[in-house]
């Protein structure tokens, strides 16, 4: 579908802003244009999120003086996060277009999550927005209310972000249900997802459908370069990490740390990312490192994010709080400690690092143990291969996850 389909003005910012469509984009509103369900697979920074997006902000802006106060497009997240992001980000362009065209309508775009002020709830009420975003615990509970089911009920475009995060565990079959419910109180709805990492697809695509339907696949997800290493320290790796492995590890990310103007550490529990980020600012200052995970309140969370782009830290340290699509800026490199255990994860991490059209990511890999250095070497072998793990439902997950263990254990041994 090319651009001249869209609103006028809508499609002269697009040109403005961004240039050319991207092939994910291209294809997805060709699709998306026909009505059916969608699935755009493709990798992180190739313009996804606003493939989806786009043709339903158009649709609202070409309703002028007749779009009414109801909401119409569900927006659904698997963090809170990436939900503030995704409307701070829909913020700007709507106040661009309607600069560019002040005949456009007015385009309210709010955030439902755990974290929404009473008042802003009350707000919502009185006055709906045009565009939703929530996670799928909020969405279940909107349902479940009838202030919500009043909000919802006008829904026509639920789009899913990230559908890969929540597939092969509870919240993948919990908010199968809530879609199901909402459509039972909409009537028929367009279902949109979106993903950088999933196989195979038809899997993901039945899933997005639900019962008894079908969804149009888009798969843009092209081999893209990657600048990878493991990182080993000095000495030798044991079956636990040492004082003495942890003290070159620290001080070799802050060393790549001086050489970048900001980088991304990634590690795999809250209290990791706390004493990670606690020894790096001894090694780099006070002031430049952050820390970032679910359990710090929003503001700090908030100020973590905006701190780091606009320059303000050197490094952040996060779980998998900002292991998704956030906009965090320009980040140059990022830094993985200890194993992953998925190549789609692993991935997810290292493409905040190059976030964007024709950019290299860069990464880094510090195993802790003997059997995560297996673990790490596997990884980027699979990566150089173009292997990605299967998407599996839950109870396959569990059988899979069960299955790997025992063979990452048989590895290790087998290393020795």
């Amino acid at each position: 579908m090319p651009l001249s389909a869209f609103h006028p003005s809508v499609a002269a910012w697009f040109r403005e802003r961004l240039g050319a469509p991207t092939p994910v984009q291209e294809r997805g509103w060709r699709a998306i244009r026909a009505g059916g369900h969608v699935l755009l697979a493709a990798p992180t920074g190739s313009g996804k999120t606003l493939a989806a997006f786009l043709h339903a902000l158009d649709a609202l802006l070409a309703l002028g003086a007749e779009l009414r106060d109801e909401t119409r497009v569900l927006y659904v997240s698997p963090l809170k996060a990436l939900g503030n992001d995704v409307a701070k980000n829909l913020l700007a362009p709507l106040r661009e277009l309607r600069e560019r065209d002040p005949a456009l309508p007015e385009v309210r775009v709010s955030v439902r999550t755990g974290d929404t002020p009473a008042r802003e709830r009350a707000a919502m009420r009185r006055k709906p927005p045009h565009v939703l975003v929530t996670t799928p615990e909020s969405l279940f509970l909107l349902l479940g209310s009838a202030g919500g089911r009043a909000l919802l009920g006008t829904m026509r475009t639920v789009i899913v972000d990230e559908i890969h995060a929540v597939l092969p565990d509870k919240r993948g079959d919990h908010l199968a249900l809530s879609l199901e419910r909402l459509e039972a109180l909409t009537g028929p709805l367009q279902r949109i997802g979106l993903s950088a990492t999933q196989r195979p697809l038809e899997r993901t695509a039945a899933y997005l459908a639900g019962s008894a339907r079908s969804a149009t696949i888009i798969d843009a997800v092209l081999p893209r370069a990657l600048d990878l290493a493991i990182e080993l320290p000095s000495s030798e790796l044991q079956a636990v990490c040492s004082h003495e492995v942890w003290a070159e590890i620290y001080q070799r990310i802050a060393a790549l740390v001086r050489e970048r103007r900001s980088t991304l550490v990634f590690v795999n529990t809250r209290k990791a990312a706390e004493r990670v980020a606690r020894e790096l600012r001894a090694l780099l200052g006070e002031e430049r490192v952050g820390c970032h995970h679910s359990s710090l309140a929003r503001e700090r969370r908030l100020e973590a994010e905006e701190r780091l782009k606009a320059g303000a830290l050197q490094a952040l340290v996060a779980t998998a709080s900002l292991e998704l699509g956030l906009d965090i800026g320009d980040v140059d490199l990022v830094v993985q400690i200890g194993s992953v255990r998925s190549i789609a994860t692993f991935l997810q991490r290292v493409g905040r690092a190059g976030h964007g059209v024709g950019r290299t990511p860069v990464g880094r890999l510090f195993p802790l143990t003997r059997d995560e250095l297996c673990e790490a070497a596997a990884i980027l072998h699979a990566v150089r291969a173009g292997d990605l793990d299967v998407t599996l439902r839950r109870a396959a997950a569990r059988r899979a996850r069960a299955a790997a263990r025992r063979c990452l254990r048989a590895a290790a041994l087998a290393c020795r």
